[in-house]
């Protein structure tokens, strides 16, 4: 019979002493992520809950890094890394989706067991998804008041509202880019969300009846079409996680749960370049 040995990566140099030096878990802090799950209950599936949305708090976070940086990039007319983050940002929100998959293995009777220990606690409240939605152009000043209580939430938001979203900067590129755009559109108070506006459609009309005339710009409505796509399926998702598990009970906030959900179906982030659609 062969003598068999534990393989040792050491033989082969990896580094297998972390006295002293900076390891795997030290710069990604996972004690601090592992230890941040505090459950209130006995019930299994309270991990599953917990872990399910402090996970999709990281993606958010990064998110909100990249739209910032695509934005950013948009507004210096920087559209190769613009196109490569807002790619990136699609992708996030396909793993935000995936997520629901799992949340969904919950049986409604698995979250009677926790349900009452959330409190007043609900999604609607998250600091980072209404950083996304004012970023992305949906500017519902009502929803600053979840965060009022908090100084820091409030500024951060407030900081949102004073720059231009990603679609207004994209609306001025394009009018950068000799595409006639509105002017009350460019000149609007940014701080109010975007209202549809038949000038905006008839630019981006220019744009998509032409793409190889004005394929960088047409490439830019694609990837943000593409990025409120997901975003969009995202939230279907969370209606239907939601009724599944709940019915059509209130949701722990307050609000009517699955109809206060459905009514952000009706949400649109870019109407003129769905609308750009039916006009080709």
């Amino acid at each position: 019979m062969s003598e068999t040995t534990d393989y040792d990566p050491s033989k082969e140099g990896a580094q297998m002493d972390f006295d002293g030096r900076m390891s795997y878990g030290d710069y990604l802090c996972i004690d601090q992520i592992l230890s941040a799950q505090k459950t209130r209950t006995d019930a299994h599936d309270e991990m599953l809950f917990i872990i399910q949305h402090q996970t999709s708090e990281l993606w958010m976070r990064l998110a909100i890094h990249e739209i910032s940086a695509a934005r950013a990039a948009i507004r210096s007319d920087e559209l190769q890394p613009a196109m490569k983050t807002l790619a990136r940002v699609s992708r996030i929100f396909e793993q935000l989706n995936s997520a629901w998959d799992v949340l969904r293995t919950m049986t409604p009777s698995d979250y009677t067991h926790f349900r009452n220990k959330l409190g007043q606690s609900s999604g609607f409240q998250s600091l980072q998804y209404r950083l996304i939605e004012y970023a992305l152009g949906n500017r519902n000043h009502a929803m600053m008041r979840p965060h009022a209580h908090v100084p820091a939430a409030l500024a951060k938001l407030e900081a949102e509202l004073a720059l231009p979203s990603l679609y207004d900067e994209a609306i001025r590129l394009a009018a950068r880019r000799g595409i006639a755009m509105p002017q009350e559109v460019i000149d609007r108070d940014v701080r109010n969300t975007h209202v549809l506006h038949d000038g905006v459609t008839y630019g981006w009309k220019i744009i998509y009846e032409e793409p190889a005339k004005y394929w960088a710009l047409y490439e830019v409505a694609e990837k943000l079409v593409d990025l409120e796509d997901y975003f969009r399926r995202w939230r279907f998702n969370h209606v239907t996680t939601v009724e599944r598990v709940i019915g059509l009970k209130r949701g722990t906030g307050g609000t009517g749960g699955t109809s206060y959900l459905r009514r952000m179906l009706d949400v649109e982030l870019f109407p003129e370049l769905w609308r750009v659609r039916t006009e080709l």
